[in-house]
């Protein structure tokens, strides 16, 4: 996406907006003056501090320009020859609009008046249709699908807000779609219609919440999240799920003894909703109830890089009540020498105690290794080569498939079409990813990548049957501001098993 810069055309509304900012400064100066609720301490003066007496010889006259013609275009030059773009703006936007400039809208003091409410409503997302063929091994299906992706915003502060996420074009994980070859398993038309939300929580900062109810600025910052709420940990490789809970922070902490820059640490807890591919209903199925999670993690910033690390737990009741278990994971990312960058992730699944008669379904260790080169090219040519090994069934705490959605795009299936995939559980398996993108002048993308693994240990504990080795390509190019399009065509060979391909054309409306 191309930088969006101040224009000439911007001046008159920079300053403009400037004016209005030091207007509301000093009004706010005088109010402070008069007001007993503010609690803030003095700044402190060192013992060491010297006061040095004002001279204004040391200040020179604002420079005149009377006699130089304004020329917008060498203003323009300064950037670069860049200019502001019209970039999409969302479906419905009431209220305050989403990154505009000019004057604010109205706000209200109903929240406080250190807590202002400037209320606006957003509506956006996308929509995906895609059309393919694809052969899993155990049978063919040309099809064309679409998923809805559908995002509303009721923003209410500056930190607080309400927010919804709904695919009404699927259900289950299965597609409005219609089925035009396959043999005799054709379905045709099938509408996937839901109404129920993704998501829907309510997420704000505690310490902001009380300094507009109370009138003074607090020390703290406490963000929370409640509902239906989406969490996603280690890039979704640990966690990627929405669950009924919430979660809180603790943020932007250091430690100049540890010498750590920065640091979090994330509480959360999920009630309901919460799904793994280790817990299973009794059609097969992802059981996304009688299963709750409790968790922390932290992210660090440290050792010329950053720690990620993460201690979680999924209970289940009733029926389900053995088939819970514990995850640890600790990861460590940072660059080398100006040429690689790098990062180690390791992943803990232990304590599930299944009863007599049931198979066993989450233990075990997984090490991934992401690896990318840094290029003559480095945001636009990208060689990459990721690996992994994995002990027994280690799984992810909470997401609906396995740990390796990011190892290479053989691995990670389209959610859209059943786009074929290597088996991603990582189950007594080891191999990796080697591939390349190239992004042109960031216009594009050009994806190429070989992908294998490797079986080994008790065939009971592995979904794979044998080993596996495939072959992708993916390029997408956006062919305007709000639409994209991409094409993915994949092949591969599985010993002991069918081989596997898939060829599909994607085009998705932003809005």
């Amino acid at each position: 996406m191309t930088p969006m810069f101040p224009s000439a055309s911007t001046r008159p509304v920079l300053r403009g907006a400037g004016a209005v900012f030091l207007s509301l400064f000093l009004i706010g100066m005088a109010s402070a003056e008069e007001s007993d609720h503010i609690d803030q301490p003095l700044p402190e003066i060192p013992a060491d501090a010297e006061f040095t007496e004002f001279d204004d010889t040391v200040f020179l006259p604002d420079p005149e320009y009377a006699d130089d013609a304004y020329d917008p275009d060498e203003q323009i030059e300064i950037y670069g020859g860049k200019e502001a773009i019209d970039a999409p703006r969302p479906w419905l936007e009431l209220g305050t609009p989403l990154y505009r400039e000019g004057p604010l809208f109205e706000e209200y003091a109903f929240l406080g008046e250190r807590n202002l409410v400037r209320p606006n409503l957003r509506v956006y997302g996308d929509l995906r249709t895609a059309v393919a063929y694809n052969d899993n091994g155990e049978g063919e299906v040309g099809l064309v699908a679409a998923r809805l992706n559908l995002d509303i915003d009721l923003g209410i502060t500056a930190t607080e807000r309400l927010h919804a996420f709904f695919r009404p074009l699927d259900e289950d994980n299965k597609f409005t779609r219609y089925e035009f070859s396959g043999g005799d398993s054709i379905d045709g038309f099938s509408s996937e219609f839901s109404s129920a939300p993704e998501t829907l929580f309510f997420e704000g900062d505690l310490g902001s919440i009380v300094t507009g109810l109370t009138g003074r600025y607090q020390s703290f910052d406490l963000p929370f999240a409640v509902g239906l709420v989406p969490l996603l940990f280690q890039n979704g490789i640990w966690v990627d799920d929405a669950f009924v809970g919430g979660a809180f922070a603790l943020p932007a902490r250091n430690s100049p003894d540890l010498d750590i820059t920065n640091f979090d640490v994330t509480f959360f807890a999920g009630f309901d909703k919460v799904t793994s591919p280790a817990i299973r209903d009794s059609q097969g199925g992802l059981a996304d109830k009688n299963v709750n999670i409790f968790g922390v993690t932290t992210f660090v910033e440290a050792n010329e890089g950053y720690w990620e690390a993460g201690l979680g737990a999924l209970v289940g009741e009733d029926e389900l009540k053995d088939l819970g278990y514990n995850s640890a994971t600790v990861a460590f990312t940072r660059r080398y020498g100006g040429w690689l960058s790098n990062s180690v992730r390791g992943f803990w699944t232990f304590g599930q105690d299944p009863p007599a008669g049931v198979s066993q379904t989450a233990d075990g260790f997984a090490l991934l290794v992401e690896n990318s080169l840094i290029t003559n090219r480095p945001l636009t040519l990208v060689p990459y080569f990721n690996a992994f090994v994995g002990f027994d069934q280690p799984q992810p705490l909470a997401r609906n498939t396995g740990l390796l959605k990011n190892t290479g795009i053989n691995f990670d299936t389209d959610n859209l079409t059943g786009f074929p995939s290597l088996d991603d559980t990582a189950n007594n398996t080891f191999g990796g990813a080697l591939g390349v993108e190239y992004l042109f002048n960031l216009d594009r993308q050009l994806v190429v990548e070989l992908a294998a693994l490797r079986t080994f240990g008790d065939d009971a504990t592995r979904s794979a049957p044998g080993d596996q080795f495939a072959l992708g390509v993916r390029y997408q190019q956006p062919i305007s501001l709000d639409w994209i399009i991409q094409f993915d065509v994949m092949h591969g060979w599985r010993e002991s098993a069918d081989d596997i391909s898939g060829v599909r054309f994607e085009i998705r409306n932003k809005f």
